[in-house]
């Protein structure tokens, strides 16, 4: 799979941030907000975008590899993109085949419905089986439904005097937005009505498509 890796170099002392990163993948998807931190033995390594669990003091990763091979190889890549920037002045690295502009994706969705929200349903991406989106929500809005990217509250305030938010994740072309959005929004009308189906036959007594082990069936 082709990516590309921007990074920018942190030279703040007193702190364990050495970096910033992004990736692109297949020109078509981009992962921000990636850390690069040092431990206290100076090695390096990535944090991926993530959230704190209210109440719970744990952290939930936004965006992450599936695969130990490819957080592996992820991170490795991401550390020579930083080198390369302090030896070349280069902030831009490329993995993979420059002509490989397909990129493979598949996507999960669960409807969600809560009293006095929007949200519609809870969402994931899968890109190439190693790595995976998740945090995103399908809304309805005014003129319908839409999809909604993961984000991150800034210290900016808008005209209106309201908060503003950036996407963490996004698709960085048109053509791969819509594509995207259209999967997303097929998926959850399937599993929609998939649930609608399922609530019915429990108010009827029996779910569809389920055996019947109990009825005497006819041999033939």
């Amino acid at each position: 799979m082709k990516y590309e890796i921007t990074v920018g170099e942190v030279k703040t002392q007193n702190s364990n941030v050495r970096g910033y990163a992004s990736v692109v993948f297949g020109d078509s998807f981009k992962v921000s907000n990636i850390t690069i931190l040092a431990n206290r033995d100076n090695r390096l390594y990535i944090s991926m975008p993530h959230y704190a669990k209210s109440g719970e003091g744990e952290r939930k990763d936004i965006c992450y590899p599936t695969t130990k091979e490819f957080r592996g190889e992820l991170e490795a890549n991401i550390l020579l993109a930083l080198e390369n920037l302090q030896q070349t002045k280069q902030n831009k690295y490329l993995v993979g085949d420059e002509q490989d502009k397909e990129l493979p994706f598949t996507v999960a969705v669960t409807p969600f419905e809560k009293e006095n929200s929007s949200i519609r349903g809870l969402a994931r991406i899968y890109i190439a089986d190693c790595f995976a989106v998740s945090n995103i929500s399908l809304i309805m809005g005014k003129k319908g439904l839409f999809v909604s990217m993961p984000s991150y509250k800034t210290k900016q305030i808008d005209e209106n005097n309201r908060s503003v938010y950036r996407d963490i994740c996004f698709p960085v072309t048109a053509e791969f937005r819509g594509k995207l959005n259209t999967l997303l929004t097929d998926a959850y009308e399937k599993a929609a009505a998939e649930v609608q189906e399922q609530i019915r036959g429990q108010e009827e007594g029996f779910m569809p498509g389920q055996d019947f082990p109990d009825m005497e069936l006819p041999t033939r």
